[in-house]
């Protein structure tokens, strides 16, 4: 499979807490979707707007990491950790090819990277 084709058929990250809202946080059990939206906005602590622009995936979102990992504790998935995960093994491998000689260089590197994300430096 080529390389486009695999990153296309990964879940975004508006599809991945759209899913989890619907299916673990808010299920079809709890009602219509105005209710469940209701009910899905009071678990996650945020606005009723907010979580239905998420809960429709609205195309002009973006999910903030805290959102994301607010979603993942609230729905018991893991979604979040398995990007940092991948995020770490891509910082290991970019290490590797400059050669770790400036680790000055890669801290810095490592510490923006995090923060871009949302995360603390935990170094």
């Amino acid at each position: 499979m080529s390389e486009k084709v695999s990153e296309k058929s990964e879940m975004g990250t508006t599809t991945f807490c759209q899913r989890a809202m619907r299916e673990e946080i808010a299920p079809p059990s709890y009602g219509n979707a105005s209710t469940r939206i209701r009910k899905a906005s009071r678990d996650l602590g945020w606005s009723y707007t907010r979580t239905k622009d998420v809960w429709y995936a609205d195309e002009r979102i973006s999910i903030k990491p805290a959102e994301l990992f607010r979603i993942e504790a609230v729905s018991g998935l893991v979604y979040a950790r398995e990007e940092l995960r991948k995020n770490d093994i891509a910082i290991e491998r970019a290490n590797a090819l400059l050669g770790g000689e400036d680790t000055r260089l890669f801290r810095t590197f490592v510490a923006a990277f995090r923060e871009a994300l949302g995360l603390r430096n935990s170094a």
